[in-house]
């Protein structure tokens, strides 16, 4: 009797659990990574691209890096601390041999009340959780990028640039790469035709500014 009150304590925990983890933000999403893994699983040593929707809609993103082996795991509308909390899903496996980020603007469009050093704050925690399970692998960070629909975040979006950039400066390993600056003209106004309808994503040309900006960063 007790046995089986045992197994259905257990039973009923598991199912508790499970139902949770479907609830979790972007839960969809990192499920659909775990199924095309089981399929094909990407090569070791590849480069990882991971964070939020600019990564996500750059969908032929191995066409503009033709002599690396690329592997995107940008999802939905993501913060920093979803990619923190889907680390262990989709970064840790793949044991790639450098990890390229792009994260936090989704975290300062979520509320005013969000401060450049939370953002900041949090970009150092996903940092240390990745160099706990990887401490040699260089990362790169993507600065945050100056989407015309989001006029208003654009200083705390450059003052959560230098925080990161300072902070990395002094890191080995690492790069920052500025998109930030390239993605205005040269009287400083921002490039319009770079994007897409929603003025928040990019086009194929914001994309290959993009790539430019990133290709010498990326390891052979």
């Amino acid at each position: 009797m007790k046995k089986t009150i045992a197994i259905i304590f257990f039973l009923f925990n598991f199912c508790a659990l499970f139902a949770q983890d479907k609830y979790k933000p972007f839960y969809d999403d990192i499920q659909s990574f775990k199924r095309q893994d089981s399929i094909m699983f990407p090569p070791a040593d590849a480069i990882l691209f991971v964070g939020s929707s600019s990564f996500t809609k750059w969908t032929d993103m191995q066409h503009y890096f033709p002599e690396y082996t690329i592997i995107n795991r940008g999802f939905g509308g993501s913060s920093l601390p979803d990619v923190i909390r889907y680390a262990p899903d989709i970064i840790f496996p793949y044991h790639p041999k450098q990890i390229v980020i792009y994260c936090g603007e989704n975290d300062l469009a979520a509320s005013d009340a969000i401060s450049t050093q939370l953002v900041f704050s949090r970009f150092k925690k996903l940092f240390s959780i990745i160099r706990k399970n990887n401490p040699a692998v260089p990362v790169a960070f993507v600065s945050l990028k100056p989407s015309p629909s989001r006029q208003r975040l654009w200083v705390r979006m450059s003052t959560t640039n230098k925080l990161i950039k300072n902070y990395l400066g002094s890191k080995k390993n690492i790069a920052f790469i500025d998109v930030y600056h390239k993605m205005f003209t040269a009287t400083g106004t921002i490039m319009q035709d770079i994007f897409i309808e929603d003025k928040l994503h990019m086009n194929a040309k914001g994309y290959a500014i993009w790539a430019k900006a990133i290709q010498p960063f990326l390891l052979k």
